[in-house]
């Protein structure tokens, strides 16, 4: 055996002789040296290459490098050093000993990017849109979701959000592409790793009236990233950007890159950041206190102390006149000190036994909240070596949010390490896990339980501290105090009773390796999860509005996403100057999602939250999806002598959740540009000039379970129901074809850049559920159908007008104009594709229409636009619905401006938005409830409806003289011949505002979505190195900032920017019982050791 060993030891050495010796003999120079940066660090893996020549090196993990050339070198001979980053440099041969120090790429488009898989690229060479945002810019007002830090930052980026302390939000790129509603999110990739984002929500967000379970955002898969931890975002748009990341990177891709020990110095440092900030209600709407609760029929009878006049009264009143508390409108008597009622007594909780004055209680909503806080504190330690580098932190947040008893902790811990084990290996490994727990989360949208219908329903003339003991007495636990209606829940028991708490762990974690097989072919291995674990509860107190005997349900949901990756590159250059970088790889992607929830309807011991406690056996419900997708895609890049550049891609998916005959598809793409400036002299004020190209498709699949007939389990134990969707099991995939164009321009030694790109998009081969006639067995069907249209304009400004010695101004500008629009819909399918739907409102997909365009009743008008009233007076109700308004905007943009003095930095960024419509539930219910000051109109003197009650008009019609009661409802009335003449009949103010705000009369409550908003100012302070030198910092700063200090609007409600969280989607251009967005101002302090 040692024989065998040594003859094939023996037979090893002599074939690596035949190698070598016959490189040596034959080279006739020989040129060793080291390549390093401007700080002396080593740079590995630089180029080295004679020029015109295919002899080459690369150096090693030392920077060192040692180069044989076959002919003897001269000083004509130029050798050419190149690292990405980095300028490439050329220099003549001088001797067999060369040093070099590279410098960092000053130009601007030089800069270099992460694009898909990962892959680096100099920005020059791109022949899409991208855009880079710096980590320090996602955290300059410190937002607690990371996503909102991107709001008017990026061109044609739209980020939305249902509200509340964990503030899940729907990124979505360049416009809606689907009919679908969850088809339209964009990729988010946390360090090559992509994430699955599922939301699990329970509820949907109008579930007034029924035994329905609230909408709750427990957060999203990307939500508990920590800001602290992120280096970079990087913006990938089109489909040529993204088409290597494969289906769900049809609507985009938000890259994410970690922060590493890569950037720091040699040695351990450590920093440390902490911040504080306080947070209020950023907007109010505009309630009114001039009138209390009550109705035009409460008058007071004859021989009463108000008789003929408007009363008040809590029950019946001594005198003989009616209770008039049963109602939640606010159509009743104006408020005046002067004047006293039987009010509500906290004491006896019950009628007082004396008239009290009949006052406003201005306050009454707002003081239910308070003002919140976020508390940051980040602790890191990085260290580097020649060979390797680390970075671990910690990060613990605080927040309570601006209602009691609501908001979360998280702690996030994250290891980034890299280490070049050899000239040939490099290894990386980044991981992250998060502790997640969340006392109690708010229920969101307009349901019995939330705190939102109780701001609807709230009266003026109620003292919030009324309502502060919770329940009645002597009947604690078991019966809340709701004094003025069964159906509207105590905000204090909805607050500290009707909990919602979590507890989630998770991670997201990847490892790699980069192997150098040779100079001119690189193997990266890489292989990523994502992981998390929610434990959820819901607790509902007993005489729960909804849940009259309590309720306790319990959830655990489990999902991971495993990928794994493979990319083979070949790179190479020619001395005629192509230089070529191609890559063949393969992706498995496997996902796993289960959910299991446990509830119970009614509670033997009350405040007892257990399965064990409930009066009923648990209903037990088990949710699990299972998905993978495999694919290999290639990748090849030429540049010709750094003026022509030409990318091609191609990938192919064999999806699970496709029908087996159309599981695998396949879709490429082709990009190219060229940088004028290097072809021809231009003027010298001109920098740069570069146009690009692009051409590309992306296939996309769907969920899971459509392709044959899946049964889930009843609520009867052992049994099964049947599917309500007619599943398919030939529908195909979706594909996108993208095409961009457009210029990058710079001027002035790259101190003013422009970026204008026009894109188009079509999206054909739709998989939706449509609906069905029930009458078929089910409700809806999976097909294909429809073809939509995404074409826009982006613009991005850059500029630094002022830079001198101690002073700089840098501003850019964004602005963004997507055309939404459905080209077709599947030949035999309802003209009219219902897309999403909340209580009244529907979204509607129609050809010609847009996938945002919201539909419902209308007012009926004549020919010149005049409202038609009816005989009652009141305005004619349509017959059928239809389309009210889109939900998109005409446009977005985003002016960001940084001025900096010696060590004082200003920055600022207005975000505004033009067009755009919303639909505002809380408008209808809280006008035809008289509590909006619009809704004065008429009751106050001097306003336009006012009528006095002396007005002939109101004995016309045989109804009580009253004062600011009555009004004639514009608009005209049609006659027998069919023209119309003005209306004429007397009504109150209550009926008309009641039905022309009806529910369902969405056109009278959509709004324009249009603002502007001061979204971040910061003002830092960074101390001189000189006064540092005398400390053991090295970095010190401090800062105050604030974020959306200002919102401009016509918007009625809190916030224009609202949407609906409708089961597990984010719905856009619905607001139905939204909670209040914050305002924050802070401070931030960050040293470094």
């Amino acid at each position: 055996m040692n024989q065998k060993n040594s003859f094939k030891q023996l037979r090893f050495l002599i074939a690596m002789l035949f190698i070598i010796i016959p490189s040596v003999v034959w080279s006739q120079s020989t040129v060793k040296g080291k390549v390093t940066d401007s700080n002396g660090d080593p740079l590995i893996g630089a180029t080295i290459t004679v020029k015109n020549s295919p002899e080459g090196t690369v150096s090693d993990v030392d920077g060192n490098y040692v180069l044989y050339s076959r002919k003897s070198l001269t000083s004509k001979d130029v050798l050419v050093f190149a690292y990405l980053g980095y300028q490439n440099q050329e220099v003549s041969y001088s001797g067999n000993i060369l040093n070099l120090v590279m410098k960092e790429n000053a130009v601007a488009l030089n800069d270099v990017v992460v694009t898909a898989l990962g892959i680096k690229r100099e920005e020059k060479g791109l022949g899409y849109a991208t855009q880079t945002v710096d980590g320090n810019q996602i955290t300059g007002a410190m937002p607690t979701n990371w996503s909102a830090g991107l709001s008017g930052k990026v061109a044609g980026l739209s980020v939305v959000s249902p509200g509340g302390p964990i503030g899940s939000t729907r990124i979505s790129l360049r416009g809606d592409v689907s009919l679908n509603q969850n088809g339209n999110n964009a990729l988010i990739v946390v360090d090559g790793v992509p994430m699955s984002s599922p939301m699990t929500n329970p509820g949907t967000a109008y579930g007034a009236g029924s035994a329905s379970e609230l909408s709750i955002d427990y957060g999203n898969g990307f939500a508990d990233i920590n800001p602290d931890d992120i280096e970079s975002v990087q913006i990938l748009k089109g489909a040529s950007a993204t088409a290597l990341y494969g289906t769900r990177a049809a609507n985009g891709v938000v890259m994410v890159t970690t922060k590493s020990g890569s950037k720091s110095q040699k040695g351990i440092g450590v920093t440390y950041n902490t911040s504080l900030s306080v947070d209020d209600v950023m907007r109010w709407p505009d309630y009114q206190y001039e009138f209390g609760q009550g109705l035009p029929s409460n008058v007071g009878k004859a021989g009463t102390e108000y008789a003929g006049k408007l009363y008040y009264s809590y029950g019946a009143a001594p005198d003989g006149n009616s209770g008039t508390s049963g109602t939640s409108s606010a159509y009743g008597a104006k408020f005046n000190p002067e004047v006293s009622f039987y009010q509500y007594d906290p004491v006896t909780q019950g009628r007082a036994t004396e008239a009290t004055p009949w006052i406003a209680y201005k306050d009454n909503r707002k003081d239910l909240f308070q003002t919140g806080y976020t508390l940051t504190n980040s602790i890191a330690i990085n260290g580097k070596s020649d060979r390797g580098n680390i970075r671990a932190s910690v990060t613990h947040t605080k927040n309570e949010w601006i209602l009691p008893n609501t908001g979360f902790q998280r702690v996030v811990a994250s290891i980034n390490a890299q280490q070049q084990v050899s000239r040939m290996l490099k290894l990386n490994l980044k991981a992250s896990y998060t502790n997640r727990k969340l006392d109690n989360v708010p229920a969101l949208g307009y349901n019995s339980n939330s705190i939102s219908y109780f701001l609807i329903f709230q009266n003026p003339n109620v003292n919030l501290d009324w309502l502060r003991p919770m329940w009645r007495t002597g009947e604690e636990n078991l019966k809340q105090l709701q004094p003025y209606s069964s159906f509207i829940g105590n905000p204090f028991v909805i607050l500290y009773e009707s909990e919602n708490p979590s507890q989630k762990h998770s991670t997201v974690s990847s490892v790699s390796a980069e192997l150098k097989l040779s100079r001119k072919f690189d193997l990266m291995i890489r292989s990523g999860i994502q992981l998390s674990a929610d434990q959820r509860e819901q607790h509902r107190p007993i005489s729960d509005v909804v849940y009259a005997n309590g309720f306790f349900k319990k959830q655990n949901v489990f999902d991971y996403e495993l990928n794994s990756d493979a990319l083979l590159t070949y790179h190479d250059s020619f001395s005629n100057g192509l230089h070529v970088n191609a890559s063949v790889g393969g992706n498995m992607m496997n996902q796993y999602y289960d959910m299991l929830s446990a509830s119970v309807n009614g509670l033997i011991t009350p405040g007892v939250y257990k399965l064990a406690n409930g009066t009923s056996n648990p209903y037990v419900q088990t949710i699990i999806n299972k998905r993978s997708l495999n694919s290999l895609y290639f990748t090849a890049n030429f540049s010709y002598q750094n003026k022509l550049f030409v990318d091609i891609t191609g990938r192919n998916d064999w999806s699970s959740t496709l029908p087996k005959q159309n599981r695998s598809f396949f879709y490429p793409s082709v990009s190219s540009s060229v940088l004028v400036n290097e072809l021809t002299k231009l003027p010298e004020q001109i920098s740069m000039l570069k146009i690009r190209a692009s051409w590309a498709q992306v296939g996309n699949d769907t969920e899971p379970y459509k392709t044959a007939a899946y049964y889930s389990t009843s609520e009867f134990s052992g049994s099964l129901q049947m599917p309500s969707t007619l599943y398919n099991a030939s529908f195909k995939p979706e594909i996108s074809t993208n095409y961009e164009t457009g210029i990058d321009f710079r001027m002035f030694k790259n101190r003013l850049g422009l970026d204008f790109t026009f894109y188009y998009n079509q999206t054909k081969n739709q998989i939706l559920d449509a609906p069905m006639d029930a009458t078929t067995g089910y409700t809806r069907a999976t097909i294909n159908s429809g073809n939509v249209r995404n074409r826009g304009y982006e613009v991005q400004l850059n500029g630094t007008p002022v830079s001198i010695r101690d002073f700089k101004w840098n501003t850019s500008f964004t602005w963004s104009k997507n055309e939404n629009k459905i080209l077709e819909l599947a030949e035999g399918s309802d003209e009219n594709q219902l897309i999403g739907s909340v209580g009244s409102v529907s979204i509607i997909g129609k050809v010609g229409g847009t996938t945002g365009d919201l539909w419902g009743y209308k007012l009926v008008r004549n020919g010149n636009g005049e409202v038609i009233i009816g005989a009652n007076g009141l305005p004619v109700r349509a017959d059928e619905i239809e389309y009210v308004a889109s939900a998109y905007p005409a446009w977005k943009a985003g002016f960001f401006n940084e001025l900096t003095y010696k060590q004082l930095t200003f920055s600022f960024l207005i975000d505004m938005q033009k067009g755009g419509n919303i639909y505002s539930h809380s408008h209808h219910k809280m006008t035809e409830q008289g509590k909006l000051a619009h809704t004065l109109n008429g009751r106050l003197e001097g306003t336009e409806y006012y009528m006095d009650g002396n007005d002939p008009r109101i004995a016309a019609a045989k109804l009580t003289p009253l004062d600011g009661v009555y009004m004639i409802a514009p608009g005209v009335v049609q006659n027998n011949d069919g023209s119309f003449s003005p209306n004429e009949k007397v009504v109150t103010i209550e009926a008309y505002n009641k039905e022309y705000y009806r529910m369902a009369n969405v056109e009278a409550n959509t709004f324009d979505a249009s603002y502007i908003k001061l979204r971040e100012v910061r003002l830092e302070y960074s101390f001189p190195k000189s006064l540092l030198n005398q400390t053991p910092f090295q970095n010190a700063k401090i800062a105050l900032y604030g974020r959306n200090l200002l919102c401009l609007t016509d918007f009625p409600m809190f916030d224009p920017e609202a949407a609906a969280l409708n089961g597990s989607s984010i719905l856009p251009g619905v607001e139905t019982g939204s909670l209040p967005s914050t305002r924050s101002v802070g401070i931030n302090i960050g040293v470094t050791f």
